[in-house]
């Protein structure tokens, strides 16, 4: 009964899975715990969406320094500030719609999608929705094959029934298969990572995990390198125990990072360095 109510259970189980939860716990509560998180968490929330951010964009090819995401006014110059102006506003947009993920995700992905997709120049006939059977995909860096417009959209309803019923399942087992089923099915036209990874930081968000945002995971994939995020999303892919094992961890490592990351911008800020 509990394994038909949620699925995913299971995975949390997996050799390694329950060991990377317990890790992701640890070095999230040790962020939290930190003396400058009790007074200044607003800036630590604005400063890991800002990493965050960069690390997304660089993951689908567009990969600036810190400091130029910070400074640049302009991205609709070309394809990689578009990349990178899309992750900064998926980014502001995740905590705000934490309500509606839980009653509907699909409406969530869809407006994710339109919120990366605005004046990226793309017709508007193909933003807000899943791609149709023969339209094309533009994702950098993901080259498995692509499932069918039929095959996505009833894996996007199943992904959707697993969320609203809720369950036992660890968030980071969650935030992992919402994660890696989005860029799986690349449901979209475009901007399928940068969504796939902002609806992770909503499940880490939502579940409580990471409430105030402040562990980016995508600072996190960004440093383990692309090569090994694409390796680490083969195993998903292949849907093997191991490989949902490998994915799992992975994605536990990069929240890792992320919490890490941030911990430095505490220390850096009680040193009155930042």
């Amino acid at each position: 009964m509990s394994t038909t109510a949620d699925p995913l259970a299971a995975l949390g189980a997996l050799p390694g899975v329950p060991e990377a939860v317990d890790s992701v716990r640890k070095a999230v509560d040790r962020v939290y715990g930190h003396r400058v998180m009790r007074r200044r968490s607003n800036e630590i929330t604005a400063e890991a969406a800002l990493r965050g951010a960069r690390g997304s964009a660089a993951l689908a090819g567009a990969d600036w320094a810190l400091e130029e995401v910070r400074r640049r006014t302009d991205f609709s110059v070309d394809d990689e500030s578009r990349t990178v102006g899309a992750a900064l506003r998926l980014t502001a947009e995740a905590g705000q719609l934490l309500s509606i993920w839980r009653q509907s995700p699909l409406r969530v992905l869809a407006r994710l999608h339109l919120v990366a997709a605005g004046g990226a120049g793309i017709a508007d006939e193909l933003v807000g929705r899943p791609r149709l059977a023969g339209e094309p995909v533009d994702e950098p860096l993901i080259e498995f094959p692509l499932p069918g417009a039929d095959e996505v959209a009833g894996r996007l309803e199943g992904l959707s029934e697993l969320i609203i019923a809720g369950g036992s399942a660890p968030a980071l087992v969650t935030a992992a298969v919402v994660h890696g089923e989005l860029l799986a099915l690349r449901p979209f036209g475009s901007y399928n990572g940068l969504v796939a990874r902002t609806a992770g930081r909503i499940v880490m968000i939502g579940s409580g995990l990471d409430p105030k945002s402040v562990c980016p995971a995508e600072v996190g994939h960004g440093e383990l390198g692309r090569a090994a995020y694409v390796a680490a999303l083969e195993g998903y892919v292949s849907g093997t125990p191991e490989g949902m094992a490998a994915w799992i961890t992975h994605c536990g490592r990069a929240v890792e990072l992320g919490a890490r990351e941030s911990t430095a911008v505490c220390e850096a800020l009680q040193r009155g360095a930042a």
